[in-house]
């Protein structure tokens, strides 16, 4: 999913870390040059839906203005979630 908004310097990824560690799934969030973030789960459908329903609010400091999904039904075998830098 691709994040906008208000979530770079905001510690964003770090509160999706422990968001997704919270829902026991694996992926990473990435900053991305353009000022939104990109984040990758698997796992659960239903955990996936609960997590993206939180990422809509996010935290105290960011404001989310848009969400774009992209569901792929290949896991790719993550075994935790990472915080990642652009380019990865």
């Amino acid at each position: 999913m691709n994040v906008s908004g208000v979530v770079q310097g905001v510690g964003f990824r770090w509160w999706c870390m422990r968001t997704a560690d919270e829902y026991n799934l694996p992926g990473y969030v990435a900053n991305l040059p353009d000022g939104s973030v990109e984040i990758e789960v698997e796992g659960d459908k239903g955990l996936i839906e609960d997590f993206i329903k939180a990422v809509r609010v996010g935290p105290t400091y960011a404001h989310v203005t848009d969400l774009k999904l992209d569901w792929n039904e290949q896991p790719k075998g993550y075994e935790d979630f990472d915080i990642r830098h652009a380019g990865w």
